[in-house]
C-alpha cells in the first residue's frame, strides 16, 4: 500500500480507485458520504496531524485528492495533540480563497514527506479529449462565447471565485462561486443561447481540484436552457464521458472540448 486516496463526494474517488492495480488506502472526511468506495479511516481538519502520522506508519508515500470537499470550519475543542502545531498553517489557509487554501494543504502533505499526485495522473483517461463528444457541433457564436468565457475565467482568477461561468451572446451572465457549478446553473432560470464553460484558473495547481464535469452537468445545463457545455481539453476531468455524450445528445446540447486556445 503506497497511495492514500483523500476521498470526497461524487464518483471521482471510485473512478480513480478503479484504475489502480493495488487498492488505495481510502481516507474519508468525517460526515461526508462516499460513493463507490468505503473509507478505511476517517479524519477531520482538527485531527489532520494524526492522519499524517498514521499514513506514514502504514507505508503511504503518495496522496491523491479526489472528489468534492467543502472548506470546513475549525473547532478548537476538537484539535488533538498531533494537530495542534499545525493550527497556524490552518488559520492561514482558512483566510485564503479556495485555491489558496488548497495550496496550503498540498504544501502541508509535501512537507510531511508525501508526494501529492493529481487525479489526472492516476487516471489520465479522465482528462477531456479535444473535439466534439456528441453529435451536435458548435457554431461561430458558441466558439466566440467560449473564447469570452475563457478570458473571463482568467480575468477573475486573482479573486479565486470559481472555474465555471455562463456566457450568452458574448455577455457573462453568471459566475461560479464556492457553492459549485450546479448551484450556479440552478439559480439561472432560463438563458437563451447561453453556454456553460469550465476551465482552470490562471496558475491553478493541477495536483488538486481540477475542474470536473459529469452526466448531471448536462441535465443542469439543459434545465437552464443552455445550448452547450464547453471545456478546455486536457484541463478538465470528464466523469463517465460516454454517458456525458449521451446526455448531451438526448438534450440536444453541444459537448465540446476545445483545443489550441
Amino acid at each position: 500500500m503506497t497511495l492514500a486516496l483523500i476521498a470526497g463526494r461524487g464518483d471521482l474517488p471510485a473512478l480513480v480507485s478503479s484504475t489502480l492495480k493495488t487498492p488505495p488506502l481510502v481516507c474519508g472526511y468525517e460526515g461526508i458520504a462516499l460513493s463507490g468506495v468505503s473509507a478505511d479511516m476517517t479524519f477531520r481538519l482538527e485531527t489532520l496531524g494524526t492522519l499524517l502520522l498514521e499514513l506514514g506508519k502504514r507505508g503511504v508515500t503518495q496522496v491523491c485528492f479526489a472528489g468534492g470537499l467543502d472548506r470546513p470550519p475549525l473547532d478548537p475543542s476538537k484539535i488533538d495533540a498531533e494537530t495542534a502545531p499545525l493550527v497556524p498553517m490552518f488559520m492561514q489557509a482558512l483566510q485564503k480563497g479556495d485555491d489558496g487554501a488548497l495550496r496550503v494543504v498540498v504544501e502541508l502533505f509535501e512537507k510531511t514527506g508525501f508526494k501529492v499526485v493529481g487525479a489526472h495522473e492516476v487516471a489520465p483517461d479522465l482528462l477531456a479529449q479535444g473535439g466534439v463528444y456528441g453529435t451536435v457541433w458548435p457554431d461561430a457564436q458558441m466558439r466566440a462565447d467560449a473564447e469570452a468565457a475563457a478570458e473571463h475565467i482568467l480575468k477573475m482568477s486573482p479573486q479565486d471565485k470559481g472555474q465555471a461561468c455562463v456566457v450568452a451572446n458574448g455577455k457573462v451572465v453568471a459566475m461560479e462561486d464556492q457553492r459549485g457549478t450546479d448551484a450556479m446553473l440552478n439559480d439561472l432560470g432560463n438563458v437563451v443561447d447561453g453556454i456553460l464553460f469550465k476551465g482552470p484558473k490562471a496558475g491553478q495547481s493541477r495536483q488538486i481540484d481540477l475542474p470536473t464535469i459529469g452526466p448531471e452537468t448536462f441535465d443542469s445545463a439543459h434545465n437552464a436552457g443552455l445550448r452547450g457545455v464547453v471545456v478546455d481539453a486536457g484541463d478538465v476531468l470528464v466523469l463517465h464521458p460516454r454517458e456525458c455524450a449521451a446526455r448531451a445528445d438526448a438534450h440536444g446540447l453541444v459537448f465540446w472540448a476545445r483545443t489550441g486556445e
